[in-house]
C-alpha cells in the first residue's frame, strides 16, 4: 500500500485508480468513500477511462458524494466516449431510464451495442432484450435468442433466465433447466427469489419442479 500511494501521488493514474479501489473495497485498509472519491476524480481527470466510470458510479449512487445524476451522466459519457465498454453500458443504461438525461431509447440501444460488440456480456443481454420486444427496432425473436445465448456463455446471469425463457418457449426443456440452473447458482438473492415465483407459475412441469428445489 505504501509503495501504490507514492505512485498515486507521482502521478501515475493506475496506481491512482487501484488506490481509490482499495479505498472503496477496504481491501489493505479501512473503507473510506471519501478519499476512493478523491482517487477516483484525480485519476478520471488525468483521463483513465475505468476511473472516470467508476467516478459516474460515485456520483450515481452517492458514495463519498451527494447523489448527482446529471453529473454520472457527464462521466459516464465520457467513460463511453474513450471506447471503455464499461462506461458505455452505463450510460446506455442512464439514456434508457431517462434518469439525469432525457430518455432516448434509440441512442440507449447504439451504446448497449457497441459494448455488446466488445464483449460486455450485460450489454449483450440488454441488446436481446430490445430485439425480443421490439424497443427501437424491429422485434426479431431469432436475433434476441442469439444474443441472449451470447450473454448465457459469456456469464450473465439474466441473459442465461431469457436465454432459457426462450428455450422453454420452443419446448427445449432439458437446455432451458441447465442455463436456469446456472442463473440461479451465480444470480443476486433479489433475482434468484423473483425467478423462483416466475418458475412456480410456469406451465412447464420440469421447470416448477426446479423452483421447488431454491430455497425460499
Amino acid at each position: 500500500m505504501r509503495q501504490l500511494r507514492e505512485a498515486a501521488l507521482a502521478g501515475q493514474r493506475e496506481a491512482q485508480l487501484l488506490l481509490a479501489q482499495a479505498w472503496m473495497e477496504g481491501r489493505g485498509l479501512q473503507a473510506d468513500p471519501d478519499e476512493a472519491f478523491h482517487w477516483y476524480s484525480v485519476a478520471a481527470n488525468l483521463g483513465e477511462p475505468m476511473a472516470m466510470n467508476m467516478l459516474g458510479r460515485c456520483h450515481e449512487l452517492g458514495q463519498g458524494t451527494r447523489i448527482d445524476m446529471a453529473l454520472a451522466v457527464v462521466w459516464y459519457r465520457k467513460a463511453a466516449e474513450t471506447g471503455l465498454d464499461w462506461g458505455m453500458y452505463n450510460f446506455a443504461h442512464l439514456l434508457a431510464s431517462g434518469n439525469g438525461i432525457a430518455q432516448d431509447r434509440a441512442a440507449a440501444y447504439r451504446w448497449y451495442l457497441r459494448a455488446a460488440e466488445l464483449g460486455h456480456a450485460r450489454a449483450m443481454n440488454f441488446v436481446g432484450r430490445f430485439h425480443e420486444n421490439g424497443w427501437e427496432v424491429e422485434r426479431d425473436p431469432t436475433r434476441a435468442m442469439g444474443w441472449y445465448r451470447r450473454a448465457a456463455h459469456a456469464g450473465d446471469f439474466r441473459g442465461q433466465a431469457n436465454l432459457a425463457s426462450m428455450l422453454a418457449d420452443r419446448g427445449h426443456l432439458g437446455e432451458a433447466v441447465e442455463w436456469l440452473q446456472r442463473a440461479l447458482d451465480t444470480g443476486t438473492p433479489p433475482f434468484v427469489a423473483r425467478l423462483r415465483q416466475d418458475l412456480i407459475g410456469s406451465p412447464h412441469a420440469q421447470l416448477r419442479v426446479l423452483a421447488s428445489a431454491i430455497q425460499g
